[in-house]
Formats: C-alpha cells, structure tokens, sequence
C-alpha cells in the first residue's frame, strides 16, 4: 500500500510548485516598487495562502457519503459529456426553442474549451496539486489530467454552457448553473483543482456562455428577438401606428 501512494505522489506535480510561482510574482511586484504594486503583491501572497487553506482543509475533512457521488459527477464532466448530454435531451424534447439552446450550449462549450484548455493553460501553468501530501482520500481519486492547473476547463464548460443555455431557457438556467457549480466543486473534492482553479473557471465560462449566446442573437436573431430591434430602429419622432 506504501509503495503505491509513493508511486502516485511522483506522478502529481508538488502543490507548493505552485506556491513558489506565486510567490515569484508577489516579490516580482513588490521589486518593482510603488503602493499599488506593493498591495497587488500583498494581496497575492494572501490569496494563495487562503486558496491553498481552502484545498488542504477539503482534503482532510471526512465526507464518505459525499465521495463517491462527486467522483462520478466529476467523471461524468469529462470532455463535457454530461453537458452534450444534456443538450441532445434539449433538442429531442425540447421543441424549437430547445433546440435552439442546445445549438448555443454547445456552441459556448466548443469556443470556451480551446481558449480555457489551450490559451489560458499555457499563459498560466499552474502545477497540479499533490493530492498524497495533501492526504486526499483514496476513494475520492479521479485521473489526474496532464494538463496545467489553471483555470478549471470542466468547472468553465459546465458555466459556460448553463449561462448560453439559460438565454433561451431561463427555468433551466438555474438548475444547470447548480449543477455547474457541482462539478466545479468536484473537481477540488478529488483533488485535481485549487478552489481558485474552480472559481476563475466559472467565472470565465459564464463571460464567454454569455458573449456566445449574444452573438447568436445577433447573428440568427428569433422573431422574437426582431421585434425590439425594429421599435429601437424607429424614429423617435414618427409616431406609431393606432
């Protein structure tokens, strides 16, 4: 059993990589000089601090009910599956408008996945945390992907999806954002993510779900969405007709 845990432990990147990444940025800062610069970098320090308090307390509290559900959750999210799944039940029985939400969630997740996984990854490359030295337990462990740590790409493909497909269909946007919010957890609760990881994913998914989700409007705009532009385009002075 020892010797496995010291095999898992090689694989995962040290998580106080990361904090000596952070660390260079803060001293970088603080260098340079200046009262702004000065509390950016004091600001740093102390939000790594807290991210990475917030990672070991998750990893050393007890939650056997709750391990197994998220580790599933977690592996459901995988290549957004959970979320296309989602959208094909939207186009089947859905009617027009789910249909149409379908297209815009899974239209968000095909431009928020390359620029999370691919642009942000590589401008940022944050080390995976090592769940061993943090004492994650074994029963919450899912792949520990290759990729950078920074930001989630699960946590902002389910955010990115909810918020292109609450446009359409706002009684589900709520739900579907709880359930992002899930799988952003689920990934600091099997250990693969800091909890600043999930949170500036959300974040960044929700921004481009919606930027998405507007420029489809504009792009294919509904009838429904014509009829405000044509009163809009009006003049103000032509009085309308009765």
């Amino acid at each position: 059993m020892k010797q496995n845990t010291t095999r898992d432990s090689s694989r995962e990147p040290a998580a106080g990589a990361s904090a000596a990444v952070t660390q260079w940025l803060a001293d970088e800062l603080a260098r340079r000089g200046g009262p702004v610069r000065q509390r950016a970098a004091a600001g740093l320090r102390e939000l790594g601090a807290v991210d990475r308090a917030v990672y070991a307390a998750v990893a050393a509290t007890p939650t056997p009910s709750l391990d197994e559900p998220l580790r599933r959750l977690s592996n459901a999210a995988n290549n957004s599956v959970l979320w296309l799944a989602v959208a094909v039940g939207l186009g089947v029985a859905g009617g027009s408008a789910g249909r149409r939400a379908a297209v815009r969630g899974t239209v968000a997740i095909g431009v928020t996945s390359p620029l999370v996984n691919l642009a942000a990854k590589s401008t940022w490359s944050r080390r995976r945390p090592d769940r061993a030295d943090a004492g994650v337990p074994v029963g919450r462990n899912v792949r520990m992907p290759a990729s950078a740590s920074f930001p989630s790409g699960h946590a902002a493909s389910g955010f990115a999806f909810a918020a292109a497909v609450g446009r359409d269909q706002p009684w589900l946007g709520m739900p579907l954002r709880f359930l992002a919010a899930a799988v952003a957890y689920s990934r600091v609760h099997t250990g693969v993510h800091y909890p600043g990881d999930a949170l500036v994913g959300s974040l960044l998914g929700a921004g481009i779900g919606q930027a998405v989700a507007g420029s489809i409007d504009r792009l294919f705009p509904t009838p429904a969405n014509r009829e405000p532009q044509r009163r809009v385009s009006r003049h103000p002075g032509t009085p309308g007709r009765r």
